[in-house]
This record gives structure tokens, C-alpha cells and sequence, in this order.
């Protein structure tokens, strides 16, 4: 692993610190107060919509390449869906919350493209790869939240009716509903819109928009140290060592086999949509577990647990990637 990188993952786990030394310290008042959960709602709120919609309303949709989307998105949702109907299924059960199933679901699907990502695609594939890592990561969060509210909102309706089906159409309305006006869903589709006009938003407008989405990154890392240190460590491991070995290991592998076995993927866009998926799961996740109020601790613990793991993971996978291409 090339210095800039270790120097990029040593920069993450030190905002994590830092967060966890507000928490503990109490900086910013107890944990009765939530202030965790204020500073999430500031980031699901102000901050996560300001960025989501530049960046839908700044996208060219016609460079993108498709084949190459498609060949690292459908295994990955595939994994994702997988992933919460095995939960879903099991949620009973071990008395879970209902979104338990799709905050599970979205810390495996969802990887560290930016903080980590960009860096480890300059640092090992050079300008090129770091163009395709970037058109990945431009409909990354798109997809896989636009996912994920989906899961939940339909599980959220149901629950709110009772788990029958007497009243289909009105929790099919209000999934519907719920997903379309949702501080991640709604400025998609807002972005969408305006890219469609083929106006470029306005100078004052733009910078405003690229201000606030700027705050999104160092305030989720940070929020992971203050979960970790109001909430600790889920009482078992056991979820959270299960996650990190699916995002490390399962996501990969199967992003592979896919890539190169259906969509006959080879060389550079192989290698970096294998690497983009064996990223550690990204602060997203807790944002939406937050959001949720499921399974917050479990979540932060696969946050920390992946990134530390990935300084051992992602050798291993480079060299294979490397001896795959000789």
C-alpha cells in the first residue's frame, strides 16, 4: 500500500479519534441530550442533500460507461438484496428493529468511494483509473440509498399496518410517498430534473450547494467517534465481524465473477470495480442507520472494524488482481 494512502487511512481514523474524544469528553453536552443525533439530522438534512443534488445536477449522463456501471452495480444490489431478505427473514426472530434488514443491507453494499476510494485509485491505477473510479462513485450513493429507502420505507408501511395486508394499496402509497419526499431521494430527483434542462446551475447558486456538501465527509467521520464513544461496542461482535467479512471478502469476489464472467470485463475497469467494491463500508451507512435508529452500535463497529482490516485486505486483492493480469 503506497504511503499516500496509509497517510489517507491514518487522517480518517484520526477524525474518528477526535470524534470520539467529543463524545467522551462531553464537548458537546451528554449523551441525553443526542447530540450525535442532532449533528446526524444537521448531515441527513442540510448537508447529504446539498451534495446529492449538485453532484445528480452536474452529472453528464450520456459519458458515463454503462456496461461498466452495470457490471459493478448489479452484483452489488444483487448482494444487497440478498443480504436483507436473509435479514428480513430473520428479523422476527432475534426481535430486531424493522429497519434492522435494509441498514444491514446498505452497510455491505456501501464503500468508503471517496475518503479512501479516490485516493487508492489515483495512487494505484493513475489518471485513467481515477476517471473510471470516478464515474462509479458519481451514481454510487444514488443507487444504493436510492435502494435502501426503498427497503425501508416498504418495511417501515407494513409494520405500520399491522403486518397484514388488508391495507396493500395505502402502504404501497405511503412507501411511495415516503421514498419520493426523503432528505436523499427527493434532491436526486430534483438534480435529475434540473440536469434535464441543460442549464448549468448558476455561479453563486453552485458554490452555496458545493460549501455545504463539503461538510458531509468530516461530519459523519466524526460522528462515528462520538457513537463509539456514547453508544461502545455492540455487546457481540458477532453481526459486526459478519458484515465486515462480506463487505471485504464476499463483495469482491462476487463483483469479480460477475464483472468478468458476464459482462467480460478485463484490465483497468476490472481491476477498479473490484477494488471500489472491496473498499471498507462507508460513513453513509451509519448516517442511515441513524436516521433509522437501528442498529447504530453495530454499525459504527463495522465502520471502524472494516477500515482497520482493509490495511490487510486490500495488498492481498491488489496482488491478486495484479497476478490475474499477467
Amino acid at each position: 500500500m503506497t504511503g499516500a494512502i496509509a497517510t489517507k487511512l491514518l487522517a480518517i481514523m484520526l477524525i474518528v479519534a477526535l470524534g470520539y474524544a467529543v463524545g467522551r469528553l462531553r464537548w458537546l453536552g451528554p449523551p441525553e441530550a443526542e447530540p450525535a443525533r442532532v449533528l446526524s439530522n444537521a448531515a441527513f438534512y442540510i448537508f447529504a442533500p446539498a451534495l446529492f443534488f449538485r453532484t445528480t445536477a452536474r452529472l453528464d449522463m450520456a459519458s458515463l460507461p454503462w456496461p461498466m456501471i452495470a457490471a459493478f452495480f448489479v452484483p452489488v444490489v444483487g448482494l444487497m438484496l440478498v443480504n436483507y431478505g436473509w435479514q428480513r427473514w430473520r428479523r422476527d426472530e432475534r426481535e430486531l428493529p424493522v429497519a434492522a434488514p435494509a441498514v444491514r443491507a446498505i452497510t455491505v453494499a456501501f464503500g468508503n468511494s471517496v475518503q479512501i476510494g479516490i485516493p487508492l485509485a489515483a495512487g494505484i491505477f493513475g489518471e485513467t483509473g481515477l476517471g473510471l473510479h470516478l464515474a462509479l462513485v458519481s451514481v454510487h450513493a444514488l443507487i444504493l440509498l436510492l435502494v435502501a429507502t426503498t427497503l425501508v420505507e416498504l418495511d417501515l408501511a407494513h409494520a405500520r399496518a399491522g403486518g397484514g395486508s388488508a391495507h396493500l394499496g395505502t402502504m404501497l402509497l405511503g412507501t411511495l410517498r415516503n421514498t419520493v419526499i426523503h432528505p436523499v431521494v427527493l434532491p436526486v430527483l430534483a438534480g435529475m430534473a434540473w440536469q434535464a434542462t441543460g442549464q448549468a446551475l448558476p455561479g453563486p447558486v453552485d458554490e452555496v450547494l458545493q460549501v455545504l456538501g463539503s461538510a458531509v465527509v468530516p461530519l459523519c467521520l466524526t460522528l462515528i467517534g462520538m457513537s463509539l464513544a456514547y453508544m461502545g461496542l455492540p455487546r457481540s461482535l458477532g453481526g459486526a465481524l459478519g458484515l465486515t467479512l462480506l463487505k471485504l471478502l464476499v463483495q469482491p469476489a462476487l463483483v469479480w465473477g460477475v464483472a468478468a464472467g458476464v459482462f467480460g470485463l478485463g484490465g483497468l475497469p476490472l481491476q477498479v470495480v473490484v477494488v471500489l467494491a472491496a473498499l471498507p463500508s462507508g460513513t453513509n451507512a451509519l448516517m442511515f442507520a441513524q436516521r433509522y435508529r437501528a442498529l447504530e452500535a453495530e454499525t459504527t463497529a463495522v465502520n471502524v472494524i472494516s477500515t482497520l482490516a482493509f490495511v490487510a485486505t486490500a495488498p492481498a486483492w491488489l496482488a491478486l488482481l495484479a497476478s490475474f493480469n499477467r
